[in-house]
């Protein structure tokens, strides 16, 4: 008996190779269509949802599309945080859907310099007082973008209670 011949074997896993490769980068640029398709949608709908916020009774519009409501009124002494000044603060985010990704409520208070923080936070809490407490609703361009981080969608509208407990 002869000897089978490596050669045909080696041509076949080379097909092999590339035909999964192609496979998978078909498959990978359908689900990058998909993907994109719902990420428009959902940036859509979250650009929808501040419009829509941002014309409701209390709402108060700041710089770069950020609009934020009075829950409670602190110290009006005239102190106003500083990028530079390190703030103590308690919070609770959300998206839009209601989903909560971070609290400090139930722990200790977040404290951290406020240039530390996102473009959002940074120009709200300048106009904050210590004692307020706000509902704050951050254009996704002022949060974290495209971006995903963890319990947050790339594209998300995210909407914070900050309670500003100190500036030093």
């Amino acid at each position: 008996m002869g000897q089978i011949p490596a050669f045909p074997l080696i041509i076949n896993h080379r097909f092999l190779f590339f035909s999964l490769i192609l496979q998978s980068t078909k498959y990978f640029y359908i689900c990058n269509l998909i993907f994109e398709k719902m990420n428009k949608e959902y940036c859509q709908k979250n650009k929808e949802w501040l419009a829509n916020k941002a014309k409701e009774d209390g709402v108060v519009a700041l710089p770069k599309g950020i609009y934020y409501k009075v829950l409670a009124s602190g110290e009006d002494n005239g102190k106003t945080a500083q990028p530079l000044n390190v703030i103590t603060a308690h919070y609770a985010g959300q998206t839009i859907d209601g989903k909560q990704f971070d609290s400090s409520y139930g722990s200790e208070p977040l404290t951290i310099r406020l240039n530390q923080l996102i473009e959002g936070w940074v120009i709200a809490i300048q106009k904050m007082h210590v004692g307020d407490k706000w509902e704050l609703y951050i254009p996704s361009e002022m949060g974290y973008g495209n971006y995903s981080m963890p319990g947050i969608p790339g594209g998300s509208t995210l909407i914070f209670q900050i309670e500003l407990l100190a500036i030093q």
